[in-house]
């Protein structure tokens, strides 16, 4: 019963990794084909428990045409440039 499972994670060993992703708002649209987007997340601070939001700042890679004000989803993918490590992938909300 033990070679069973041996052999069917041996043959089932395709690399599959699941992308992080990530939905934020762009805050820079300045650069061409790069746009900066702030990713805030809630997390519980670990003595005091209180919920505190943190935000990071990550730098995409734009085909898409995104404005400022912008929501949309980031994607990791392959390093692109010395900070450029994400991918625009959809608008999810348009700026008016």
């Amino acid at each position: 019963m033990a070679d069973n499972t041996q052999t069917e994670t041996t043959q089932g060993t395709e690399r599959t990794h699941r992308r992080k992703v990530r939905r934020g708002v762009v805050v820079s649209n300045k650069m061409e084909k790069t746009v900066v987007v702030k990713v805030t997340r809630r997390t519980q601070h670990p003595l005091y428990g209180k919920v505190v939001i943190r935000s990071t700042k990550f730098k995409a890679h734009d085909l898409i045409g995104c404005d400022e004000g912008d929501t949309v989803e980031i994607t990791e993918t392959r390093p692109l440039s010395r900070d450029k490590r994400w991918r625009v992938t959809q608008i999810i909300e348009k700026v008016k």
